[in-house]
C-alpha cells in the first residue's frame, strides 16, 4: 500500500465529494480517481478494498466538518450566557452547511451504516466521542443548561441542518438563525 499521506488525505476528501454527489452506489475506486484529478489505479494503490475506503472517510469525515481556530476562539471568548449560546451554534450551524458535501457525505454513510455493522462501529465511535466532547466542553465552560440540554440542542441542530441540506424549501419561512434562537430559548435554562 502506498504511504504518502497528504494523497491518502486528498483521495478520502475526494471520496467525500463523490459520496455526497453520487451516493454509496457511486463510490468506487474509479470515481474517487476522477475526482481526485489523479492516474487511473491510484486509489487502488491507497486502500485494500471499498470497505477501506468507506471506512477511511468514516473516520476522516468529522475532521473535514469541525470548527477551525477561528471558531473555537470566538466560542470560547463568548460569554457563557444564554443570550450569547445562540451567536455560537448559528456560527456552528453555518459552518457545517458551508460544508454541504461533507455533511451529504454524512447523511450517505449513516444510510451505510445501516447495512454494513462496521461503518456503523466507526461512525457511532467517531460520533459519540464529539457528543461527549460537546458535552464536556459545555459543561465545563459554565454555560446554563446540563449534559441533557447539549443532547437536545443537538438533535435539533442536526434535523435543522438535514432539513435545510436536503429540502431548502420547507422551513423557508423559517430562517436558521432565527430557528436556533428560538431552540435555544426553549431548551436552555435561564443563566
Amino acid at each position: 500500500m502506498a504511504h504518502n499521506p497528504e494523497r491518502r488525505t486528498a483521495l478520502v476528501d475526494a471520496a467525500i465529494e463523490v459520496l455526497a454527489r453520487q451516493g454509496a452506489r457511486g463510490l468506487t475506486f474509479r470515481a474517487v480517481d476522477a475526482e481526485a484529478g489523479v492516474p487511473k489505479g491510484t486509489a487502488s494503490n491507497y486502500f485494500t478494498s471499498r470497505d477501506d475506503l468507506i471506512g477511511q472517510v468514516a473516520r476522516h469525515i468529522h475532521v473535514r466538518l469541525g470548527p477551525d481556530a477561528q471558531e473555537l476562539e470566538a466560542a470560547e471568548n463568548a460569554p457563557r450566557t444564554r443570550d450569547a449560546l445562540p451567536a455560537v451554534l448559528t456560527a456552528l450551524y453555518q459552518r457545517v452547511t458551508r460544508e454541504r458535501t461533507g455533511y451529504l457525505a454524512l447523511l450517505e454513510l449513516r444510510l451505510e451504516a445501516t447495512r454494513r455493522p462496521e461503518v456503523r462501529e466507526i461512525l457511532t465511535e467517531a460520533i459519540r466521542a464529539n457528543l461527549q466532547r460537546d458535552i464536556d466542553y459545555h459543561l465545563a465552560s459554565g454555560r446554563p443548561g446540563d449534559d441533557t440540554t447539549v443532547v437536545v440542542l443537538y438533535l435539533s441542530l442536526s434535523w435543522l441542518i438535514v432539513e435545510d441540506l436536503t429540502l431548502p424549501g420547507v422551513l423557508a419561512d423559517y430562517p436558521p438563525e432565527h430557528m436556533v434562537k428560538v431552540l435555544t430559548g426553549l431548551l436552555v435554562p435561564p443563566d
